[in-house]
């Protein structure tokens, strides 16, 4: 967060200022700490801020917010650092790894957890109870930032994004004011909370729901990827009943069905049979029964990532014969698709397919003449590109809610929403 016409003090006032308010540790540039927790995931991000500070309470969320405002500092949060995409160079980074609980109530089919905890975190508390939040093929990410993009899994055929079920945030604002927001309490916060990044509040404090799932049937099977375009034409007219999760990774020689079914084996192989008839016999095959929490489904590393209306012959071409390091064509729709009108702004939910490309930017640019230029914010690298993870009407909503809880957009680093002006307002009346 910046403020024009503030001068910036240097990093030992703020540390000296934070002291008086902040429980948790924190470093400066110099310290022995201070390199091993300005790191992110990929290593990609060299990045420099004034004053690291590890939060271990919302209070101390809080203080590193208004201490932030006060100085006139960038602002940004870190869970995991998987989501960091832009370097909170010279400004205050709040971490919250340290806060990283996870409480299950079962009866409730609830998890409580902090903006530090993972989801491998979530999955494994929730699995004595037969219960699974949605989750993504990576048990490291954070829950906080996967559920504020949106958060894709092998599940959300079934059950929706993870920002679906996202039923409370504790939060700090831009302003250093603490809210408890839920579907009647500050609802157009709530609202802009499920899907529309994290640049509305600082979560302290996440209530998700869970959902049961006793038992499923995952894995991989492996074919010649000669048989690619004759699959993937099957693949486009498939209709899958919503336990079923499925993609169609093509590496090297090879081509992968990755699936998930929410389910026995016996129900998965019968729904799974229509598309197993055109595959073939496997090559090489890991699918089996078992817990949720157990299932190992991988995922393609989305350097680059496109939404599709349809896969037509061009495509299927395109993708057969795609030099990248790994494509992966996916099956969107089922719940996803199916959401009510009070569902958050996850974008561009009636898109059936995706195409995800691990590889150069070469090898990706002939599927973006057929794909609709959409994306969605969790595969998304590009923060100049925020505004095509939403459709045209909730992205004028959400910059109406981030005028009235951050008008100076002050939660300005990432994946950031502009704040609307007044006049586009008069102007939009």
């Amino acid at each position: 967060m910046s403020f024009a016409g503030r001068p910036r003090l240097s990093g030992m006032t703020i540390e000296r200022d934070l002291h008086t308010t902040f429980r948790g540790p924190v470093y400066l540039p110099g310290d022995q700490a201070y390199n091993a927790a300005r790191a992110t995931f990929s290593g990609a991000l060299d990045q420099r801020p004034a004053v690291i500070a590890e939060a271990v309470s919302a209070a101390d969320v809080q203080a590193a917010v208004v201490a932030a405002r006060e100085h006139g500092l960038p602002f940004a949060v870190q869970a995991t650092g998987h989501g960091t995409h832009v370097p909170a160079d010279g400004g205050l980074l709040l971490k919250t790894s340290l806060m990283a609980e996870v409480l299950v109530d079962p009866d409730r089919r609830i998890a409580r957890v902090g903006p530090g905890a993972r989801m491998g975190d979530i999955v494994a508390a929730a699995a004595p109870f037969g219960l699974a939040p949605i989750a993504g093929s990576n048990p490291t990410v954070g829950v906080a930032g996967f559920t504020l993009g949106g958060g894709f899994g092998p599940l959300s055929r079934r059950h929706g994004f993870a920002a679906d079920s996202l039923r409370r945030a504790d939060v700090v604002t831009a302003g250093g004011e603490r809210l408890t927001v839920t579907a009647r309490r500050h609802p157009d916060l709530f609202w802009a909370l499920r899907g529309g990044g994290g640049s509305f509040a600082v979560v302290t404090g996440l209530e998700i729901a869970l959902h049961e799932v006793p038992v499923v049937y995952a894995g991989t099977a492996t074919f010649a990827r000669e048989r690619a375009a004759d699959v993937l034409a099957f693949y486009r007219e498939w209709e899958q009943p919503a336990e079923l999760s499925t993609s169609l990774a093509l590496s090297g020689d090879t081509l992968t069905l990755r699936s998930l079914y929410a389910g026995t084996a016996e129900d998965a192989q019968r729904a799974l049979q229509p598309l197993r008839y055109v595959t073939g016999p496997a090559l090489a095959e890991d699918m089996r029964e078992g817990r949720y929490a157990d299932a190992r489904v991988p995922g393609t590393a989305p350097r680059h990532f496109h939404l599709l209306e349809r896969l037509d012959d061009a495509v299927i071409a395109t993708v057969a014969g795609s030099p990248a390091n790994a494509i992966e064509v996916r099956r969107w729709g089922g719940a996803m698709a199916a959401a009510g009108p009070d569902a958050g702004p996850v974008g561009h939910r009636d898109v059936p397919f995706s195409v995800t490309v691990d590889g150069s930017s070469e090898a990706a640019a002939p599927i973006a003449p057929h794909a609709t230029g959409g994306s969605f914010l969790n595969f998304l690298h590009d923060t100049t590109r925020t505004r095509s993870a939403y459709t045209e009407a909730n992205y004028a909503r959400l910059q109406d809610i981030k005028r009235a809880y951050d008008p100076d957009n002050a939660l300005a680093l990432g994946h950031a929403i502009a704040p609307s002006r007044a006049a586009e307002r008069r102007r939009a009346a």
